[in-house]
């Protein structure tokens, strides 16, 4: 059983950006971005795509990547987690998600060592910069214990409401209250991504249609850090555009 491994989860379908991972950036599928991304920035940690598809499979294989097919019935990248696991056999799993080209090694290394202190799983959050950012759906926010630095909740809906300004605000008050983005990166001890396994999909997980809430909705704390490094996750055809456009020269929009 090795320490740690860097498992990918990849569905080849997505609502809002069908087949994105296979999307061709600069002439590259996304998810070679990403995997040359994360082997460059932390060339020792062994590197696992979790597929569900042999169209994703092939398109890391033939770059020399090494990719576990999984059940195409998984209802979140955990669970898919979770089953490449059994094969992989790792003590701690980093989960980098396949939409993040950005990815850098210290982000990684940072879950790396929140699970080496003892936690069950951990995660990272960046501060919020602009309003409209704040207010978007597409980017998770969550709100952290001050002093334990533990997520307290994620949701798509901008949290903390703003009550006093009926939730209209600028980028000045954001820049004033801090308030985090998550990140599309988490670490989980073997033990607790079993027992996720095993879990039903919480209420709120299926109304937010985010997994983390299921480990917080069963009692179990989730760590989190926080980065400055900059980061795109695709998540929409614009936000390919954004990648491709800093790829080109432009600058990184968080």
């Amino acid at each position: 059983m090795s320490h740690v491994a860097i498992i990918v989860p990849c569905r080849l379908e997505s609502t809002r950006f069908p087949r994105k991972l296979l999307h061709k950036i600069n002439g590259r599928p996304l998810l070679l971005w990403v995997a040359e991304r994360i082997a460059r920035e932390v060339p020792d940690l062994p590197l696992w795509f979790a597929v569900d598809h042999e169209l994703l499979g092939d398109c890391v294989t033939e770059a020399g990547f090494r990719a576990i097919k999984t059940s195409a019935a998984h209802q979140s990248g955990t669970d898919r987690l979770a089953e490449a696991n059994l094969t992989v056999r790792a003590d701690h799993v980093i989960n980098v998600q396949a939409d993040e080209p950005l990815v850098t090694g210290g982000q990684i290394r940072a879950l790396a060592s929140l699970l080496a202190s003892g936690a069950p799983m951990a995660t990272l959050a960046t501060p919020f910069r602009r309003a409209a950012d704040f207010a978007n759906p597409n980017q998770v926010k969550v709100v952290l214990a001050p002093v334990a630095r533990r997520a307290l909740f994620f949701s798509r809906s901008p949290i903390p409401f703003a009550r006093e300004r009926g939730g209209l605000v600028d980028d000045a008050w954001v820049a004033a209250n801090p308030c985090y983005k998550h990140l599309g990166l988490y670490g989980y001890r073997a033990d607790l991504l079993e027992k996720f396994a095993k879990l039903p999909p919480g209420r709120l997980e299926q109304i937010e249609k985010l997994e983390q809430l299921r480990v917080l909705e069963n009692g179990f704390e989730i760590a989190c850090e926080l980065t400055d490094d900059p980061t795109i996750g695709v998540d929409t055809p614009e936000d390919a555009v954004k990648f491709e456009a800093l790829l080109n020269g432009a600058s990184a929009v968080r």
